[in-house]
């Protein structure tokens, strides 16, 4: 695991992860945060998959512990690990299409599994069609922030380790 990552690489994905998980304590639109962007960059960056899962799931999991624990936290974790097998997907091959392919497969992903979870597991809506129905709906305002906040973090995860590699080449990942 070490040799394929140098300590330079590490430092930076680490503190990359960090700083955007500390986005979400700084106020915020609502649902307009780095979530899918961190899975995705773990999953992309980190060579080792164990690290890939754990680094940016420590870094949410500590921003969760200031922000607060709720009930849905196992399908939310559920639906972060499952983006940070699309970063995998991404790391075989990375490039703008299919990282934005990843990014709204990720977003959609959330959308529909933590909504379905809030209709099945709580009482704000009847355990009906027309209650699921309504839950979806009233949560779109909530999905087109996170679509916005998911691409812009992307990006900016993305785009930032790429300029860092490009001015600074020790920093790019060992040939495998």
């Amino acid at each position: 695991m070490l040799k394929q990552l140098n300590r330079g690489r590490m430092i930076l994905l680490v503190a990359m992860v960090l700083a955007a998980a500390g986005y979400r304590l700084v106020p915020h639109p609502p649902n307009f945060g780095p979530v899918t962007a961190l899975a995705l960059f773990g999953g992309a960056h980190f060579p080792d998959r164990r690290l890939a899962l754990l680094v940016p799931l420590a870094a949410m999991f500590l921003s969760d512990l200031v922000l607060g624990l709720h009930g849905l936290v196992p399908v939310t974790y559920a639906c972060f690990a499952l983006s940070v097998c699309l970063g995998w997907w991404v790391r075989r091959r990375q490039n703008p299409g299919r990282i934005a392919v990843a990014t709204l497969a990720s977003s959609v992903l959330f959308y529909v599994v933590t909504n379905f979870a809030v209709w099945a597991w709580t009482d704000l809506y009847p355990r009906t069609e027309s209650g699921l129905v309504a839950c979806y709906v009233a949560a779109l305002p909530f999905f087109r922030n996170a679509l916005a906040g998911d691409f812009l973090f992307t990006t900016v995860l993305f785009g930032s380790v790429a300029a860092a590699e490009q001015r600074l080449p020790q920093l790019r990942p060992a040939a495998v």
